[in-house]
C-alpha cells in the first residue's frame, strides 16, 4: 500500500506545476472550479432535469392530443392540423403511404432528447422518430399512421429556455474572468520572489549587479530589503579582507626582501649554501603567495564575456615554455562570461599539477548545451584513487609531500563560485581526468 501511495505521490508531482506561479493558480482556480462545478450540478441535475421533462411533456402531450384527434376523425386531418398550428404552433405535413424510417441517435446537449422520447413513448404508444436537424431551429416529429407518415415541425423554442445559456455564459465568464485577476496579481508577486532569486543567484556567483528594488507582497519586500543589507555587509567584509591581506603580502615580503638582501651582502657564504639559502626564501614567498590566494579568494574580479580558446591557447603556451608536452583541442569563438584572471589560476594550477604526475597532458573543451561548457583535462600520469578525489578537493591535503595542498582546492573554489562543479574521474586507457563545468 506504501508502494502505491509513494507511486501516485511521484505522479501527482510529474503533472502539477513546479513554478510557485502555476501552483498558485492553481490554489485560485481549483477551489473556484469546483464550486462552478457544483453550481452547475444543483441548476443542470435539479432545475433544469425538472424544467426539461415539463417541456418535453407538454410538447408531447400537444402532439398525442393532435394525433389522437385525427384517429377519431381522419376525414378532419387538415381543419385538425389548422388548430394545431393556431393553437400550439406546430406545423404538419402528411405523407400519404410512406412509411416511418429510421434516424440515428440525437446528438444534442442537455436532457430533452430524452425527456422527448420518453414523453412521446408515453403518448403515442405508436413507432415515431424524432429528427433534430432536418430544419433549423425545429424539431420534425414523424409519427406513423394507418395510411401514411404524418410529419409535424414543432418549434424548438418549445424545449429549450434562454436561461441555460445564459447560466453557462455566467459560469465561464466569472470563471475566466476570475482567472485572469488572479494570474495577473499572482504574476506580479511571484515577479519580485524571481528577481531576488535571480539576484542572490548572481551574486552567488560573483557577478555583483547592484540592489534589487523591492516589490511585491510585504513579505516579498521585506526579504529583498534584507537581502540588499547582506549584499552590502559582505561587499563591505570583501573590500576589508582585501585590504587587510594586502597589508599582510606586503608585511610579510619586507623581511623576506630584506633577509635576501643580507645575504646577498655576505660573501663568506659559500656560493651553494648561498643559493640553497636564497631558494629557500623564493620558496617561502611563493607559499605565502599560495596561502594569501587562498584566502582572499577571486571575488574582487568582476565577470566579462571572455573567449575561452584564446585563453586555454595562452595557458597552454605558458604550460609549453615551463617544459610540459600538452596537447590542445577547442573550437574557434568558444565563449563564456567568467572571471578571467580567476579562471586562468584554476586551469593553471590544474595543468601544474598534471605535469609534476604525467608526461603527457590533454585539454579539451566544447559546449555541452545552450547554457553550459565542459574543459576535460587528461594526462597519462598514475591517477588517483577513487576514494581519495574527495579528500584532495579540501584545503592542505595532498598526494605530494612537498605540495601544499591547495592547488585543488583553489581550482574547485573559483569553479564552484563560479556555478560550474570540477570532477576527478579515470581517464580511458589510464591516468587522470578532471572534468570541470562551467555555465555559460
Amino acid at each position: 500500500m506504501r508502494l502505491n501511495g509513494f507511486g501516485a505521490e511521484r505522479a501527482l508531482r510529474r503533472i502539477l506545476p513546479r513554478g510557485l506561479f502555476g501552483r498558485s493558480l492553481l490554489i485560485v482556480l481549483i477551489p473556484m472550479v469546483l464550486l462552478q462545478a457544483v453550481a452547475l450540478q444543483i441548476f443542470y441535475g435539479n432545475h433544469l432535469s425538472e424544467l426539461s421533462r415539463r417541456l418535453a411533456g407538454g410538447v408531447a402531450g400537444e402532439v398525442g392530443l393532435m394525433v389522437g384527434e385525427i384517429d377519431s376523425a381522419p376525414q378532419g386531418r387538415t381543419a385538425i392540423t389548422q388548430q394545431a398550428d393556431r393553437y400550439f404552433q406546430f406545423s404538419a405535413t402528411f405523407l400519404k403511404g410512406k412509411a416511418l424510417r429510421q434516424l440515428p441517435p440525437p446528438d444534442v446537449p442537455g436532457p430533452v432528447d430524452t425527456d422527448l422520447a420518453r414523453a412521446l413513448a408515453a403518448a403515442l404508444h405508436r413507432p415515431f422518430s424524432v429528427d433534430w436537424n432536418a430544419v433549423p431551429d425545429t424539431i420534425v416529429i414523424n409519427v406513423q399512421m394507418p395510411d401514411g407518415v404524418l410529419g409535424i415541425d414543432v418549434p424548438r423554442k418549445r424545449l429549450y429556455i434562454g436561461t441555460f445559456y445564459l447560466f453557462l455564459i455566467w459560469l465561464i465568464g466569472t470563471a475566466a474572468l476570475l482567472f485572469g485577476v488572479a494570474a495577473l496579481f499572482l504574476r506580479n508577486q511571484v515577479r519580485g520572489i524571481t528577481r531576488l532569486a535571480a539576484a542572490a543567484e548572481a551574486f552567488g556567483m560573483g557577478r555583483d549587479e547592484g540592489p534589487i528594488r523591492p516589490e511585491g507582497a510585504i513579505e516579498v519586500r521585506r526579504a529583498a530589503t534584507a537581502f540588499n543589507r547582506m549584499r552590502e555587509r559582505l561587499r563591505r567584509f570583501l573590500v576589508q579582507r582585501t585590504t587587510m591581506l594586502a597589508g599582510v603580502s606586503h608585511d610579510l615580503r619586507t623581511p623576506l626582501t630584506r633577509l635576501r638582501l643580507a645575504l646577498a651582502m655576505q660573501p663568506q657564504i659559500p656560493p651553494q649554501d648561498l643559493a640553497d639559502m636564497t631558494g629557500d626564501i623564493e620558496e617561502m614567498e611563493r607559499l605565502i603567495g599560495i596561502y594569501l590566494s587562498f584566502a582572499r579568494g577571486e571575488g574582487s574580479e568582476q565577470p566579462a564575456p571572455t573567449d575561452i580558446s584564446a585563453l586555454l591557447d595562452e595557458i597552454c603556451a605558458a604550460a609549453r615554455r615551463a617544459g610540459a608536452s600538452i596537447s590542445l583541442d577547442v573550437p574557434p569563438g568558444l565563449t563564456a562570461t567568467i572571471r578571467p584572471e580567476a579562471i586562468r589560476r584554476a586551469l593553471t594550477n590544474l595543468i601544474d599539477n598534471a605535469r609534476r604526475h604525467a608526461n603527457k597532458i590533454w585539454v579539451r573543451a566544447s559546449q555541452t548545451g545552450q547554457r553550459a561548457l565542459q574543459i576535460l583535462i587528461d594526462d597519462d600520469g598514475p591517477g588517483i584513487p577513487a576514494a581519495k578525489r574527495e579528500t584532495l578537493l579540501r584545503p592542505f591535503e595532498s598526494q605530494d609531500p612537498a605540495g601544499t595542498g591547495l592547488g585543488l582546492t583553489i581550482a574547485c573554489d573559483i569553479v564552484v563560485a563560479h556555478g560550474g562543479a570540477i570532477r576527478l574521474l579515470d581517464r580511458p586507457g589510464g591516468g587522470l581526468r578532471i572534468a570541470i563545468e562551467l555555465p555559460v
